[in-house]
C-alpha cells in the first residue's frame, strides 16, 4: 500500500460520497447505508434503471458530480475491470469490489485478477469477491445484505477473509461493541496487515479481530502486527485451514496461502497476537478487551449467588492457569460479619440466597471482597427470560452492587452467565453502558481473560526486550531459490555442531575393517552406526547398535548390520561407520528441528526427544531469530519440562546451559557460511551441566556461492 493507496483508503472508510454501481446488489447497498444511518450523499450508477433504493441513477461513471470517495462494485468481471480503470482515471478514491469469478476460481481468474489489479492504478481496492465494508462508527455500510452489530462509539475492528462470517459475526446475540467489519476476500491490492496499519491508530478500535486462511506476507503483517502492540491494540485471530481437508479448502476458496499450523503458532505467539479456535471465543475475546480491558495479572476475584457456579469458575481457573486468591485475614474476617450464616468465605464467594437482590447487604459484601488486590473482577449471574422478569429486579439490583464496587478498584470486569443464552440484550447492553463486559459462558470468559492476561505479559515482555528484534525481514533464513540441497551423513554432520559449539559423543569414522580397532581405542561401551547416503533413518534400517562391551560384539554387530542394510535397501550399504562412545542416561532427551521456510524464513522446533517423540505430541516451534528468553518459555511449555525441574526426586538441570547451548544452534544455523537449511537433532541429551546431540540429521545447501543468502 503506498502513501495515495493510504489516503484513499481513509476516504474509503469514512466517504462523503459513495457511488453505487450496480443492479439488485447496488440497491441492496442502498438499503445497508439506510439502515446504519448513512448521511452523505448516494449515486446510484446504472444505465438501464432510473432510481435505486429511491436514489436517481447516473448512466455512467463519467456522469457523477465528481470523483467519488467511495465506490461499491457490484458488476460482471469485465466490466468491473474497465469501469476500475475509468475510476482511477478520475481520482477515485477507494472501491470495494463484490464481484467474483477471479483467483478465486483457478488460472482463467487468475489472469482477470492481473487485469484488475493493473486498472485499479492508486485506488484503495478492496477484493474482489468479498462482502465490503461497515464503519460502525461514521455511519457507512457498503454492504451487500443485511447486518446486525451496533456501536456505543468504540469496539473492535474486525477483518475476514470469509464474506458470510463476516455477516454472520455482525449478527450474533453477544452485544460486542463494533467499530469496523471489513470483508477482504483474494486481497489483490489491499491485504489483512493493511487494514490493520491504518485501523490500529484509530481511537475508537480497542482491539482487532482477525480472520485468517493465510498470508501473504509475513514480513508486512509481522511489522503491522508489531505497530499494534505498540499502540496497545490488542490482536485477536482465528486461523482455518489447520486440518488437512481445511487446507485444501481454503486454497480453493480465496486463493490464500495457508501455511504450516505450527509456524503460524508460533508467529502469534512471537507477535503477542491472542490465538482463538472457534468464532465464538473470538467475539467473547474481543468483547472482554473491549469492554473490560487488560488485566496485568491473573489474581481473579469470582462472586456467585450459587455454590454450583464457585465451583464451576474455581475448576476451569486452575486448568488454565488463573488465580483465585484467598481472602486476607482481614477480609475473611470482616465478611463474616457481613454474610449469612450459611455462607462459607472464600474465593470463589458464593455469598448465599439469603442476601440475594437487596442491596443494603450484597454491596458491602461486594465492596469488602473487593478490597484485597485483584488483577480483574468476575460475577456469574444468569438472567430470567421476559415470561419470569418479575424477579429481573434482584438481578438486576446485585448487578449493579457489583458494577458500584468495581467502580471504586478500578480493575476489568465482567459478569458472566453460566448458559450463553439466559442474558438478554437489555442486560447486556445495560453492562456496555457501565464498562463490564457482558459474557455467555462460564469458560468463554475465563478463556477470554486468560487470553488478555497473557497478551499483557508478552506485551510487557517485547517492549522490555526490544520490540525491534521481533520484526521479520523477507527470507529470514536462506533463500530456496536456485538451491540444491544435499544431506550429509552424521560425522559430517557432528563436525558441523562442533563447529558451531554443540558438544558431540567422543568418536571417529572408521572402514568396516577398522571399527573394533577404533572403538577399542575409544573405549567400551560403544555405539556404532553404519553411515552412509539413504540411511537417514538408521535404527528403521538397522544400522545402528548400541552398548558393545567389547571387539567381539563388534565384530558381530557390523556384520549383522550389514545383513540387515542390505536386505532393507541395498543401495544404502555402507563400508564406512561411525564409532562414538556409549552415553549415561541423560535427565531428559530432546528433538531440536530448524528449517527453512520460503514464507516465515527459520523455525526451530523443540519436542519431546528419543522414543517420546511419536509417542506423545509435545512439541513447540519458535520463529528466529530468538532471544534467551522466549527460548525459556519454549523450553517450559513442554510437557517434558517437569524434568528439568527435578521430577519425582531427580535431578535439575541447568537451564541457562541448556539455552545456551540452543542459542548457538541458532547462530550458527543462520551462518550463511555454514549453509545449513535444516537440521535435526534427535535426541539431544540433556544432562545436569551439559547437552550433548547425539544423532544429527542436516540438509547443506550447495551450488554456487552466491546461492546461500541470509538476509
Amino acid at each position: 500500500m503506498n502513501l495515495t493507496q493510504h489516503q484513499n483508503l481513509e476516504k474509503l472508510l469514512k466517504p462523503r460520497h459513495l457511488a453505487i454501481i450496480g443492479g439488485r446488489d447496488a440497491e441492496a447497498v442502498v438499503k445497508e447505508c439506510a439502515r446504519i444511518g448513512f448521511t452523505g450523499q448516494i449515486w446510484p450508477v446504472n444505465p438501464k434503471r432510473e432510481k435505486i433504493g429511491g436514489f436517481k441513477c447516473f448512466t455512467s461513471v463519467e456522469d457523477l458530480p465528481e470523483a467519488p470517495d467511495a465506490v461499491y462494485l457490484a458488476i460482471p468481471r469485465e466490466a468491473a475491470i474497465s469501469t476500475l480503470k475509468r475510476l482511477a482515471e478520475m481520482g477515485a478514491g477507494g472501491v470495494v469490489c463484490y464481484t467474483a469469478g477471479f483467483s478465486e476460481i483457478g488460472a482463467e481468474g487468475k489472469e482477470l485478477e492481473k487485469a484488475l489489479v493493473s486498472a485499479s492504478g492508486d485506488l484503495a481496492l478492496v477484493g474482489p469477491n468479498c462482502y465490503g465494508v461497515i464503519n460502525y462508527i461514521d455511519k457507512v455500510a457498503l454492504w451487500p445484505f443485511p447486518h446486525g452489530g451496533a456501536s456505543p462509539g468504540y469496539g473492535a475492528a474486525i477483518i475476514t477473509q470469509s464474506g458470510m462470517l463476516s455477516s454472520d459475526l455482525t449478527m450474533s446475540q453477544r452485544s460486542l461493541p463494533f467499530a469496523y467489519m471489513i470483508s477482504v476476500g483474494n486481497q489483490s491490492v489491499l491485504r489483512l496487515e493493511d487494514f490493520i496499519d491504518v485501523l490500529c491508530t484509530k481511537p475508537e478500535v480497542k482491539a482487532i479481530g482477525l480472520h485468517i486462511e493465510g498470508v501473504k506476507d509475513i514480513s508486512r503483517f509481522s511489522e503491522v502486527a508489531l505497530k499494534a502492540l505498540e499502540a496497545g491494540v490488542p490482536i485477536v485471530a482465528l486461523k482455518t485451514g489447520s486440518s488437512e481437508i481445511g487446507s485444501e479448502l481454503t486454497v480453493s476458496h480465496t486463493a490464500s496461502l495457508s501455511g504450516s499450523d505450527d509456524l503460524f503458532q508460533a508467529l502469534f505467539d512471537r507477535l503477542g497476537i491472542i490465538r482463538v479456535s472457534h468464532p465464538v471465543q473470538l467475539l467473547e475475546t474481543l468483547k472482554y478487551l473491549c469492554v473490560a480491558g487488560i488485566p496485568k495479572g491473573k489474581r481473579l476475584v469470582g462472586l456467585t449467588c450459587s455454590g454450583g457456579g464457585a465451583t464451576l469458575l474455581a475448576d476451569h481457573a486452575e486448568k488454565i492457569g488463573l488465580e483465585f486468591t484467598r481472602p486476607s485475614k482481614k477480609t475473611a474476617k470482616r465478611l463474616t460479619s457481613l454474610l449469612h450464616y450459611t455462607a462459607t468465605v472464600s474465593n470463589p464467594l458464593d455469598y448465599t440466597t439469603p442476601i440475594w437482590g437487596i442491596p443494603e447487604r450484597v454491596l458491602p459484601v461486594f465492596e469488602t471482597m473487593l478490597t484485597d488486590p485483584y488483577d480483574a473482577a468476575i460475577f456469574v449471574q444468569d438472567y430470567p427470560p421476559p415470561e419470569l422478569d418479575e424477579s429481573k429486579p434482584f438481578y438486576l439490583s446485585d448487578a449493579k452492587s457489583f458494577i458500584d464496587a468495581g467502580n471504586k478498584v478500578r480493575i476489568p470486569s465482567a459478569i458472566c452467565c453460566t448458559l450463553p443464552e439466559n442474558m438478554d440484550q437489555s442486560t447486556r447492553k445495560m453492562l456496555v453502558e457501565n464498562g463490564v463486559a457482558p459474557m455467555q459462558g462460564i469458560h468463554e470468559a475465563l478463556e477470554a481473560i486468560s487470553s488478555s492476561v497473557w497478551y499483557y505479559g508478552r506485551r510487557e515482555a517485547i517492549r522490555k526486550n526490544g520490540i525491534e528484534k521481533l520484526r521479520i525481514k523477507p527470507l529470514s533464513g536462506i533463500s530456496t531459490a536456485g538451491i540444491v540441497s544435499t544431506v550429509i551423513d552424521e560425522w559430517e554432520g557432528k563436525k558441523h555442531l562442533l563447529e558451531i559449539g554443540l558438544s558431540v559423543p567422543e568418536g571417529g569414522i572408521a572402514d568396516f575393517s577398522e571399527v573394533p580397532e577404533v572403538a577399542e581405542k575409544i573405549g567400551f561401551p560403544v555405539v556404532v552406526k553404519m553411515v552412509g547416503k539413504n540411511l537417514e533413518h538408521k535404527t528403521d534400517a538397522g544400522a545402528i547398535a548400541l552398548n558393545l562391551l567389547s571387539c567381539e560384539e563388534v565384530k558381530v554387530a557390523v556384520d549383522r548390520m550389514k545383513k540387515d542394510v542390505e536386505y532393507f535397501d541395498p543401495a544404502a550399504v555402507s563400508e564406512k561407520f561411525l564409532v562414538e562412545k556409549m552415553l549415561e542416561r541423560p535427565i531428559a532427551e530432546l528433538l531440536v528441528n530448524v528449517r527453512t521456510d520460503p514464507q516465515f524464513g527459520m523455525a526451530m522446533t523443540l519436542a519431546a526427544g528419543g522414543i517420546l517423540t511419536e509417542l506423545i505430541a509435545d512439541a513447540v516451534t519458535i520463529l528466529l531469530p530468538t532471544n534467551r528468553n522466549d527460548l525459556e518459555n519454549a523450553l517450559k511449555s513442554l510437557k517434558i519440562s517437569k524434568l528439568f525441574d527435578g521430577f519425582r526426586g531427580g535431578e535439575m538441570i541447568d537451564t541457562e546451559q541448556l539455552v545456551t547451548a540452543l542459542l548457538n544452534l541458532v547462530v550458527g544455523v543462520m551462518n550463511p557460511a555454514i549453509g545449513i537449511k535444516e537440521i535435526e537433532i534427535n535426541p539431544l541429551f540433556v544432562y545436569k551441566e551439559k547437552v550433548c546431540a547425539v544423532d544429527v540429521l542436516m540438509r547443506i545447501a550447495t551450488g554456487t556461492s552466491g546461492a546461500v543468502n541470509n538476509k
